[in-house]
């Protein structure tokens, strides 16, 4: 058994990490009948590793429940995983075009805005190379 901070070291995690996933309910440590701290088994170490593999693969935490209840419950979470991963990557690939997109029209601003001259604000305008951005938009 070992302690909150033994697990953030061994886990090469934060402390804080451990502890929001103990009060989320991802981690769920015994008591100490002496002390009433929490301890934690070597498995929390092994369900730490899985939580930081699954969040590197861009699972949220609440995904991330979802499979281990699954998993606990005796079900094998693979099928959830494997469409959670695909909409994920449809997420992606749509996120990637909209950047890309957001890169070009930045990149023309800019460049337009090589042309212009600075101008201080009026009463009707604040700052007109981004006005002019707007303007071109409508």
């Amino acid at each position: 058994m070992m302690t909150a901070t033994v697990l953030a070291k061994q886990s090469d995690v934060s402390l804080y990490t451990i502890r929001h996933y103990t009060r989320i309910g991802l981690l769920r440590p015994a008591r100490n009948t002496q002390n009433n701290y929490k301890v934690y088994q070597p498995s929390d170490a092994v369900r730490v590793r899985f939580i930081k593999a699954a969040g590197n693969l861009g699972f949220s935490l609440a995904e991330i429940a979802d499979i281990l209840k699954e998993a606990k419950e005796g079900n094998t979470p693979c099928p959830m995983v494997r469409e959670i991963i695909v909409r994920r990557i449809a997420e992606n690939k749509r996120k990637i075009n909209e950047m890309r997109k957001l890169q070009r029209k930045m990149e023309g601003a800019l460049k337009d805005w090589s042309q212009m001259k600075n101008s201080m604000p009026t009463g009707d305008s604040v700052c007109h190379l981004i006005e002019s951005v707007s303007e071109t938009e409508k």
